[in-house]
């Protein structure tokens, strides 16, 4: 996957961040059960924050804390989440500008610091990377299925089918 294909990843994005800023704010931090991550909000955060972790943290040891703390999280609107995105996308460029197309398939053997444990992981890079890109569709399908239950039933289409 080359860096193209990651503005696709990007376009996606910022069509369901679009959608965000349309719905009610309240709707966008409301509470629903069923999910790992109880709001939209906190949803994106996620996705954001393992970019961050992954990419920033475990393979390019660029930051100690990857993760949003709670109480930063509570106060962070639409415009706050895509500047959480927009450090996310910092270590995917890094990740492209600093690493060789073989050093991304090299094997990494560490702890992951925000972990809290003492488990060693055995991955690449590339592997982490790809995690991180199906991670987010997997909770953009979430949030889109959140929004209907809210009953918003124009969405737009968040699959990167749907890009040039």
């Amino acid at each position: 996957m080359d860096q193209n294909h990651y503005e696709w990843v990007k376009q996606t994005r910022n069509i369901l961040l679009d959608f965000c800023e349309e719905i009610e704010p309240n709707d966008f931090t409301r509470q629903m059960t069923g999910f790992g991550f109880s709001s939209i909000r906190n949803l994106l955060v996620h996705v954001a924050d393992c970019y961050i972790a992954w990419l920033g943290s475990f393979v390019l040891l660029k930051t100690k804390k990857p993760l949003t703390p709670k109480e930063f999280l509570r106060q962070m609107d639409v415009q706050a989440v895509r500047e959480r995105f927009f450090l996310a996308d910092k270590y995917v460029n890094d990740f492209y500008t600093t690493l060789s197309t073989d050093e991304r398939n090299i094997i990494i053997e560490r702890e992951a610091l925000w972990r809290n444990n003492d488990e060693i992981i055995t991955t690449t890079p590339n592997k982490l990377f790809i995690h991180a890109i199906t991670h987010e569709f997997h909770h953009k399908g979430q949030i889109v299925t959140m929004a209907r239950q809210m009953g918003y039933d124009e969405i737009p289409n968040t699959d990167i089918s749907g890009v040039e």
